[in-house]
């Protein structure tokens, strides 16, 4: 058995919040002392108590996750299934606020700002070989479509030899339906393996979240309507110079957004 501060220890959670749960009859105690009252818990119990953290690290409330537990494996399983559909609503709600936001920013402080912020240059892109996946998806399934888009370079061998990107087919921009393809750099030839011949892009990078390059959409749009001797003639691509995997937060995250033109 185990007094209630070596179970904390163990857990990694206050006693605090073990007297909390005792007190709402989600984790009782295995045992409690007749003549002090203390506190003992089974090492057994563990278990159930990293699966309360981890349901409420889902979202889940104390109250839902007492009624979580006693269930079998597969009815938790779509109940945390119900729950993931419930968190990307709410991340596609906070995304729109985000843009929403930064859009005002816009407003308020003047494409000015915008423009300063984002050098604009128009450059030459060499010829690409590269493995892709394409897909119609929500905003939300971007980071999914990635993770499939390894787990199809494993299978196959592919070794990537430059950056991800993701280019957007889509005419039109939209939250819910997004034409867009996921593609890594590879060093190879092979039926499923493309070559995007060289071109000429207006680029801008973008340094922070993902969710904050709407200011850098802004900045090549001003571009461009000052510039009109150029013609988009291709879809937008996002390039990730410094992905998720080589930095230690999102604010050091670099994204070259790149619009492929002609001169007219």
């Amino acid at each position: 058995m185990l007094t209630i501060g070596e179970f904390s220890v163990l857990g990694h959670i206050s006693t605090r919040m073990l007297r909390h749960y005792d007190a709402i009859g989600l984790l009782r105690p295995a045992h409690i002392g007749a003549e002090n009252g203390y506190r003992y818990y089974d090492p057994a119990q563990l278990s159930s108590l990293k699966q309360i953290e981890t349901l409420k690290n889902y979202g889940f409330t104390l109250a839902e996750i007492a009624g979580l537990l006693p269930l079998p494996q597969q009815e938790l399983a779509q109940r945390i299934y119900a729950r993931r559909v419930h968190a990307y609503k709410e991340l596609n709600d906070m995304r729109r606020s985000i843009r929403l936001m930064e859009d005002d920013i816009i407003r308020m402080e003047g494409i000015g700002m915008a423009m300063e912020k984002y050098a604009v240059i128009v450059m030459e892109v060499p010829e690409q070989k590269v493995f892709g996946i394409r897909r119609t998806i929500s905003i939300s399934e971007v980071h999914e479509l990635f993770a499939q888009l390894h787990r199809e370079m494993e299978a196959r061998g592919l070794r990537r030899t430059g950056a991800t990107q993701l280019i957007c087919h889509s005419e039109t921009f939209s939250y819910e339906s997004m034409d867009v393809e996921a593609q890594a750099v590879v060093n190879a030839d092979g039926p499923e393996i493309q070559t995007i011949p060289a071109m000429t892009c207006v680029a801008t990078t973008h340094i922070g979240p993902y969710e904050t390059t709407t200011c850098a959409y802004e900045a090549l749009r001003s571009w461009f309507a000052q510039h009109p001797e150029y013609q988009v003639c291709g879809p937008a691509i996002e390039r990730y110079l410094k992905d998720e995997g080589m930095v230690n937060s999102p604010e050091e995250l670099e994204t070259g957004i790149l619009f492929p033109v002609k001169r007219v």
